[in-house]
């Protein structure tokens, strides 16, 4: 944007770049992150339009226009339905709540799971929906508000199970019967997702043998394995991340290199899924001859579907799996 206290130019400058013509709607529609559209629809059913139009037409945005949108924005992120984030937005402007909206509009049945994101939630939390919302519109500072917020109050079991998965299964949902649509969406919300499970503070470990999370060769997929390694760190268990597609060697060499407690094997599909990898694991043992030990073993991920080998664990969630860890309980919050 250019700087107003540089010179004038010669010609006359365009509505847009002179701030008493106020701004159009596609450009604040640019600013917010949002679709004309989509202004206009608020304007038709909250009122939320602005305060001039030129020519009695066509709509000119003060900036004091533009910041009561911002809170609109500020509060349906949070996952405030429409028409109350209208009404607080305007409240808290002190513009009265109108009590119709200014063209009648036919009423449409919301669309099951929408939200106001375009994404397939069904019933989630109000967290999930704050977040879908900033995720499709590529709001990265939102998104990494609300990521932050939900893993402060809820802790990172429930704020991956309630809030981060539902969301990123929509939005995979979503690109998958959309072609090439929604990938950029998939991207961001995932680099997110994941900045903000580093981020979780871990509680001083406790002494013992760790925990080994890694993916089996070929998966890439990382997120849950990621999500489980900040719920044992949020509870102090010691633990060695790995990440993805760690190759069988390499997965032997570091489970005999560090005596684990447990180990857990993600797989996303049947494809990536080694059962002969899991077999080699589960028996693999360590120590001196006649105190020799070996490590619990955790099948984890839709890929391991099917019967699971006598003595191996197979849990269906964060939550379970940090159960059968020893670390279930700590650092939960309501």
């Amino acid at each position: 944007m250019v700087n107003v206290m540089e010179s004038r130019p010669s010609h006359p400058a365009p509505a847009d770049s002179v701030p008493d013509a106020g701004l159009t709607t596609g450009t604040v529609a640019r600013r917010l992150g949002v679709s004309p559209t989509t202004l206009r629809s608020w304007d038709r059913r909250y009122g939320l339009g602005p305060a001039a139009r030129e020519d009695g037409r066509h709509r000119r945005w003060t900036p004091r226009d533009v910041a009561l949108l911002e809170e609109m924005c500020r509060l349906t992120g949070t996952g405030v339905p429409p028409g109350e984030a209208a009404r607080a937005a305007q409240h808290a402007f002190g513009h009265p709540a109108q009590a119709a909206p200014r063209l009648p509009v036919p009423a449409q049945a919301p669309r099951p799971g929408a939200a106001g994101s375009g994404l397939p939630l069904g019933t989630v939390r109000q967290e999930c929906r704050g977040l879908a919302r900033a995720a499709v519109r590529l709001d990265a500072p939102a998104v990494e508000a609300r990521l932050a917020l939900v893993v402060e109050r809820l802790g990172t079991a429930a704020a991956w199970e309630e809030v981060m998965a539902p969301a990123l299964r929509a939005v995979g949902r979503k690109w998958e019967t959309a072609g090439e649509r929604y990938v950029e969406v998939e991207h961001l919300l995932s680099w997110h997702v994941s900045s903000a499970l580093r981020r979780v503070p871990p509680a001083p470990a406790t002494t013992g043998p760790p925990v080994l999370l890694a993916c089996v060769p070929e998966e890439q997929h990382t997120l849950p394995v990621e999500a489980l390694a900040a719920g044992l760190g949020e509870r102090g268990v010691p633990l060695r991340m790995f990440g993805g597609a760690v190759p069988a060697g390499a997965l032997d060499d570091a489970v005999r290199r560090t005596g684990p407690a447990a180990v857990v094997l993600w797989s996303q599909s049947r494809d990536t899924a080694d059962r002969r990898l899991a077999r080699a694991v589960a028996g693999r043992a360590w120590g001196v001859k006649g105190a020799r030990g070996g490590a619990s073993l955790l099948l984890a991920g839709p890929g391991w579907a099917g019967a699971t080998p006598g003595g191996v664990l197979r849990p269906r969630s964060l939550r379970e799996a940090l159960r059968l860890l020893g670390a279930g309980e700590a650092a939960e919050r309501g």
